[in-house]
Order: C-alpha cells, then sequence, then structure tokens
C-alpha cells in the first residue's frame, strides 16, 4: 500500500470513529420503559411477520373448514399448499425469534 492509501484507509477510519462516538453521545437510556418509533424497525418488522403469520394461518384454518363443511370451490390440494405455507412460516418466525433470544443472552452475558 502507499502512504495515500494508508492515509487515505486511516482518514476513512477516523471519521467512522467519530461518527460512532457522536451517534452514543446522542443515544439516551430509556427509563421510562417507552419505545422510540424512529428506531423501532426491527420490532415494527417482527410485527408484520407475526401480522403475516397469523392471516396465513386463519387463510389455512378457514379453507379447511370450507373444506370439511363440503364447499366446492375449495380443493383438497389448495388446502395443503396454503397449511404447508402456514407451518413453514411459523416454523421460520419461531427460529428467528430463537436467534434473536440467543443473541439477547449472549449480550447479556458480556462482561462489562
Amino acid at each position: 500500500m502507499t502512504d495515500h492509501t494508508i492515509n487515505s484507509v486511516l482518514s476513512e477510519m477516523r471519521a467512522l470513529q467519530a461518527r460512532a462516538a457522536q451517534g452514543l453521545e446522542q443515544a439516551q437510556p430509556q427509563t421510562t420503559g417507552e419505545i422510540d418509533k424512529s428506531t423501532g424497525s426491527f420490532s415494527d418488522m417482527m410485527q408484520q411477520a407475526i401480522d403475516q403469520v397469523n392471516q396465513s394461518q386463519q387463510h389455512s384454518a378457514g379453507l379447511a373448514r370450507a373444506l370439511e363443511t363440503g364447499d366446492p370451490n375449495v380443493d383438497i390440494a389448495e388446502v395443503m399448499v396454503a397449511m404447508q405455507k402456514s407451518s413453514v412460516s411459523f416454523q421460520a418466525l419461531t427460529e428467528v425469534r430463537n436467534k434473536l433470544l440467543t443473541a439477547y443472552q449472549d449480550v447479556m452475558n458480556m462482561p462489562v
């Protein structure tokens, strides 16, 4: 590496470090128990995922109920596909929850 490249990388690292330090100074611990909506993007995404899984399960349950009552417009293949989709989406959501809990436990077990 040339001196110019090294200096460029060092200046970028210093700028990133300054921005990170500035971000840490601006971040304040929340003691009131309220969630800041501007930083709730992950929680919003999780809530949307939960809602989508719930809708998928309700849809498959509705199709199964329609098949059981003898609705001629409902095909057994459609019901089975809907049930499998809801099952897979629920399993995926469960895995995401498990990974999130594991990451939380790892962070809480870190020495300060």
